[in-house]
């Protein structure tokens, strides 16, 4: 049974890991058909990897080589064959198949394939099944990159080797000759990850649940059941951290044999971390940890955040450098991140903010109204609270995207008082554009668009990157 305690609790834990090795990832896949399900940032460098080990690898992907570029004859020179096009998934025969996330596993081809007796598998089931170091996985609806980045910044101030990585776009599978037992993973995972996830981390940790991804999930209820795997199959000794604050988060129960934690903005907890309105404490004992004024993050969504870390990290890392960490974490990129100062103007990057309660999170780390630019790809999530929030919190609403037109109509309908300028952009460029005119000194500017990027950029990362460059290009 894995132990908490500060100076023990690391080294049991250790003790317990699997004793799988990495050597055992080539002798399973060498001469083995496989089959890998798109060609992304996660599946890439899982390509080479089995390319190395003596698979017989296809590379399957919905884009044609003209939209690959350099990426196919790289890929080609590796040793894998290429199946390209609209009919990339047509006579899949595989003994292994990768799936990519945001692929859904009961596509026809799919079934076809495994009644034929090929094993369906994914870059990150792999690497559970293949690490040898403890893992800390972290899922949620909001935050989870923010906190996944805190519990490593915690254990590597507290001198563990960590490797960061999965949803946080790092692929940790390719790097297992790089860890070693003492090591920790910690592991973002996003609901299409943890779909067909049949192992769960040492320690899980849910941020907070609110819909999402209903694009591709067929309902809410499929959406949380995927969210259940990072904590369905731990083991006694094992530690399911929740938010006490959410619904559907404070209704999970631990296994048997798995200890329990939670968090919670709104007081006292029985045993985890609480905010009771000026501090984060310690429970049952009502410690103080750090004050919210001295936490360099903005934003209550980040006492969250911190919160659910140092639940994470209880036993492993010193409450002094819980406090240490709290005060010098700068945040992560594309995260409230603070873009520059033009003419008393503050410009923030919130592009990460691909759902409304994310938004209205970013909105609410600051205590006036802004001018948000928002819309994009429509994942098929109301925005009706939204609305609300973006009239009691926004004085001037810049849209664009595909959503723009149904981002409006749930600021015209909205119960709450308030009244928006609305404006409507084609672009980001001029969105920016429309913003740095109307702007005024002391405005607050954010990008926090409350929708996936897909209608006009790859990812959220390039769509926040373009505000950043034009952004720095306003005269």
């Amino acid at each position: 049974m894995i132990e908490f305690g500060e100076e023990t609790g690391y080294n049991v834990w250790v003790s317990e890991v699997d004793s799988l090795k990495q050597d055992n990832f080539k002798a399973l896949f060498a001469g083995k058909r496989v089959a890998v399900l798109g060609i992304g940032v996660s599946n890439a460098p899982l390509i080479a990897l089995l390319c190395r080990a003596g698979a017989l690898v296809t590379a399957h992907d919905r884009k044609s080589r003209t939209e690959l570029k350099d990426q196919a004859g790289s890929l080609e020179k590796l040793g894998a064959t290429l199946c390209l096009g609209p009919g990339y998934l047509d006579g899949l025969d595989a003994d292994y198949i990768f799936r990519t996330p945001g692929m859904r596993p009961d596509l026809p081809q799919l079934a076809a394939a495994l009644a034929q007796g090929a094993v369906l598998t994914s870059e990150m089931e792999c690497f559970f099944d293949f690490c040898p170091c403890p893992i800390i996985a972290v899922t949620g609806s909001d935050g989870k990159t923010t906190t996944t980045t805190i519990i490593a910044e915690l254990l590597r101030a507290a001198g563990r080797t960590v490797h960061l990585g999965g949803n946080i776009g790092n692929p940790l599978l390719p790097a297992l000759q790089e860890m070693d037992p003492a090591d920790v993973a910690v592991v973002e995972l996003s609901s299409f990850q943890l779909m067909t996830m049949e192992k769960s981390p040492r320690i899980a940790v849910v941020t907070n649940l609110e819909p999402n991804h209903l694009d591709i999930h067929k309902s809410m209820e499929e959406y949380v059941d995927a969210k259940r795997n990072i904590y369905r199959w731990q083991q006694p000794g094992d530690l399911l951290i929740v938010n006490a604050d959410n619904a559907i988060t404070a209704s999970f129960p631990a296994e048997p044999g798995v200890t329990r934690r939670t968090f919670s903005r709104s007081g006292p907890v029985k045993d985890g971390i609480y905010f009771d309105g000026v501090s984060i404490r310690h429970a049952p004992g009502g410690d103080q940890i750090v004050d919210r004024a001295e936490i360099k993050l903005p934003g209550l969504h980040n006492i969250d955040n911190f919160m659910a870390a140092f639940a994470a990290t209880e036993g492993l890392v010193t409450k002094e450098i819980w406090r240490r960490v709290a005060m010098s974490f700068a945040g992560v990129e594309h995260r409230i991140e603070l873009v520059r100062e033009r003419r008393g103007v503050a410009y923030y990057n919130d592009s990460i903010a691909s759902s409304p309660s994310r938004t209205i999170a970013g909105l609410r780390a600051f205590d006036q109204k802004v001018i948000l630019i928002a819309g994009g790809y429509d994942k098929k999530i109301p925005f009706e609270t939204l609305g609300e929030e973006i009239c009691a919190r926004v004085k001037i609403l810049i849209l664009c995207g595909d959503t723009a037109a149904a981002i409006r109509r749930s600021v015209e309908t909205a119960k709450t008082p308030g009244d928006p300028v609305i404006y409507e952009c084609r672009t980001m460029g001029e969105a920016v554009e429309t913003a740095g005119e109307v702007a005024r000194s002391g405005d607050v500017v954010i990008l926090s668009p409350a929708c996936a990027s897909f209608d006009k950029y790859p990812n959220f990362m390039q769509r926040g990157l373009d505000f950043k460059k034009k952004v720095m290009k306003l005269s």
